[in-house]
Order: C-alpha cells, then structure tokens, then sequence
C-alpha cells in the first residue's frame, strides 16, 4: 500500500509559563497570600492530597507546600485523592504517585495510603459523602490539583475537573466514586459540587492550591485559595483553563494515530475534547473535530496497566494489549460505569498493519490522499506529523510552523512507527 507522505508541523500556542526553577518561590507566594500562616500551628498534621493526573511539575508543587509547611512547624503528609484508580487498593494508589515522582524521599512528606473513609453526612438530594479517613483525621487538609474541562461533559455549573473534584470524587476513594457513577454523567455532573459542598463545610479545609496549564501542559497558573473561595474561584480558573485548551490543526480527519494513551495523559486515555468522542452511552460526541478513525498504538508505563480509554479507538496494536491490566482497567471503567471506553477493538500486529487497515476502511479515498494526522498524545499536540494532503489547508496560518519537507511513513523492524 502506498501510504501518503507526512510532513512535521509545529503548533503555536498561547499561554504564560512558570519555569520549573520558580515553582517554589510561586507556591510559597501564593501560600503567604492568602495568610495561610496564620492558620497553621506547631505540630499541625495537615493532609495533601494527590492525584492520579499527569500534572506538569506536580512533584516540585507538593515538594514546595511541604517545605514551606514544615517550615512553619507543621507535620504535612501526603494521602493519594483518586477514587478508585490504582486498581482502588492503597498499594496501587502509591503506585500511581511514585510514577509522577510523587515519592517520601523527593516530597518529604510521609504517604498514608488507604481506602478506608468516614460518612461525614450527605447533600440535600440524599447522596452520602464519604472522606479519606487519614485526612478526616487530620489537623487540615490541603486540596492540590489541577483546574481544566472534563472529558465526560460539559458543566452548566461552572465545575469539571478541579478542586471540587478532588474533595468529591478524590478524597471519598473507591466509594464516593461508586456512590456518583452509579447515577451516570449527572452524579458526576450535578451531585459531585454538592458532595464537594459538604467536604468543603464538613472537613477541615485549610486551603486549596489551583494549577492551570497552558495549552504545552506547561504549569501556567498556581494559586492558592481559602476554603471558601475555592468555589468561586474554581469556576473563573476553569474559564482561563478553557481559553489555553489545544486543539488538533484542523477539524476533520480520516485517521488519527496517537502512538501512546495513559492515565498520564487524560483520565480518560485520551482527551475526549481533542478526538471529539465521549462514548458514553446517551451522551453525543462534541461537534468537532470529526474522525472516521482513530488508532490506539501504545499503552504508556504511567498507567501501570490501565487501559481505559482504548475503547475510544477504532483500532489498536497487539503491543497495546499485551499491556493490558484487565484487574485495574475493569475496576476503573466498571467504577465509571461508561463501559464503551474499555472495550478491545480490531488488534492489529503493528502501527503498519493498524494504519494500512484504516487506510482500507476509508471508503472511496485514495490511501495517499489520505487525511491523516499522527500525534504522540492527546496531552502533546505542539508537534505533530500531517499527510501532504493537509498543506494547503494549513500552510500559511501564523499559529502553525511546517518543519521540513513531506517525507515517506517510516517503520522500524518491528512495523511501528519510529520514534519522535
């Protein structure tokens, strides 16, 4: 088959930065902004909480609170805030934060693993609101995570994924994850603000510390936040976070290659806003961008097994699968209930075989006109490779740089793409 040739381009996006040189003196900053000294007192236990996303410099962010908690006399420890990731076992979930450099050594910080929670009441529509019982226990807690659009819906509320997220569906663990998925997009929707409501009124909140990144998935914004701020708050950071999102060069595709998929680069594998399918059932795909088919090539090592969101694709790779931990890819997907995004598709033998059979598949086009675009991931859309047959669309236009000359696919031994 004669595939078509791709060319290398570069997206230019919008968007501050803050080095990783400058996120402590950033977070001890915002710490002292909001006068968090005055709350803490010598001894202080103080929960962290820390996610299961790939945040841009998350390790130096926890690193920088516990430093300039223990610098005040606290006793700061860190408690993994994911629900039911990890295969929803304690070890899974330490796991998952020694994967993104989150360790004792490097913070600091002890890490009190356990999917144990306390009842602590519930909303007004009767939805009981569990929390991690270290933190429940705890002195305070401090809510860290990331502000951006979620990939299941989109929020009348001005709520998706964030801090409110974190104190709902993070800090209850496995059951408060299964108590909101069980009633679909609108537990996570609509119930998850009220039961981050009654942690927020309940719990011991100290403060949040907001991250927002830019649409490189550098660290753009750190801010931290009273308790009683983080709702009104949250909602203009989502609207900022909004306005940095990246997107595909153009709106309509025949194939999409993302070489690797992980828990690292979107809770859902892949970012459902850049591939425009959600896959849940009873909820529509986003209006764009359109593609006919999309190729799952790689499991990434972060995601220890989790291959939620291959489902997504069309058509993955027998190296993807062989990756697959069905234990911690079923206790996620089942705890979502949005099964569509674990089931296997077509496996094909290698990134060769899988385009060639989309290339089939794409009923009436010559496999050298081809629209087709490779991407490593959904997080990582600066660089990207592009078939010919999208130059005249895209030269031109000042947010993109083509870099080189059209050239033919290439493979390695193995009938995989080569690397970037």
């Amino acid at each position: 088959m004669d595939f078509p040739k791709v060319v290398r381009i570069k997206q230019k996006f919008h968007g501050p930065m803050i080095e990783p040189g400058e996120i402590a003196a950033a977070v001890q900053e915002q710490m002292s902004r909001i006068a968090l000294k005055q709350a803490v007192t010598p001894g202080m236990r103080i929960a962290l909480t820390a996610g299961s996303r790939g945040i841009a410099n998350i390790h130096l962010i926890i690193q920088a609170v516990v430093r300039q908690l223990q610098e005040w006399g606290a006793e700061p420890f860190i408690i993994p805030a994911m629900g039911s990731h990890g295969g929803a076992t304690a070890e899974g979930q330490v796991e998952v934060l020694h994967g993104y450099g989150i360790t004792e050594s490097f913070c600091g910080a002890p890490i009190r693993s356990s999917m144990d929670v306390e009842r602590i009441g519930r909303t007004p529509d009767g939805v009981e609101v569990y929390v991690d019982r270290h933190a429940w226990e705890a002195d305070g807690i401090m809510i860290i995570g990331r502000i951006k659009v979620h990939t299941d819906f989109q929020s009348p509320h001005g709520y998706e994924s964030g801090l409110m997220k974190m104190a709902a569906i993070g800090m209850g663990k496995h059951k408060q994850a299964l108590a909101l998925h069980h009633h679909g997009v609108p537990g996570i929707r609509d119930m998850m603000p009220e039961v981050a409501k009654v942690v927020l009124d309940k719990a011991n909140i100290l403060a949040g510390i907001g991250i927002v990144e830019n649409a490189s998935e550098q660290t753009a914004v750190i801010e931290a936040m009273t308790a009683e701020q983080i709702p009104i708050r949250e909602k203009e950071l989502l609207k900022l976070s909004a306005s940095y999102m990246p997107s595909l060069p153009v709106e309509d595709l025949d194939i999409l290659m993302v070489d690797e998929i992980g828990k690292n680069h979107s809770g859902t594998g892949m970012d459902t806003n850049i591939i425009g399918r959600v896959r849940i059932h009873g909820v529509s795909d986003f209006d764009k961008p359109r593609i006919k088919y999309v190729i799952a090539g790689d499991l990434s090592e972060e995601s220890h097994g989790n291959a939620l969101g291959i489902g997504l694709a069309d058509i993955t790779t027998k190296r993807l699968f062989d990756k697959v931990d069905f234990q911690k890819t079923n206790e996620n997907v089942i705890t979502s209930t949005f099964l569509h995004r674990a089931m296997i598709p077509i496996i094909m033998a290698n990134d060769r075989e899988a385009v060639e059979t989309a290339m089939k598949a794409n009923w009436g086009i010559e496999p050298v006109k081809a629209r087709f675009a490779r991407i490593h991931s959904t997080l990582h859309l600066e660089h990207l490779y592009v078939s010919e047959s999208l130059l005249p669309e895209i030269r031109g236009r000042a947010d993109i740089e083509i870099v080189g000359e059209p050239e033919p696919m290439r493979f390695d031994e193995h009938g995989n793409f080569t690397a970037w």
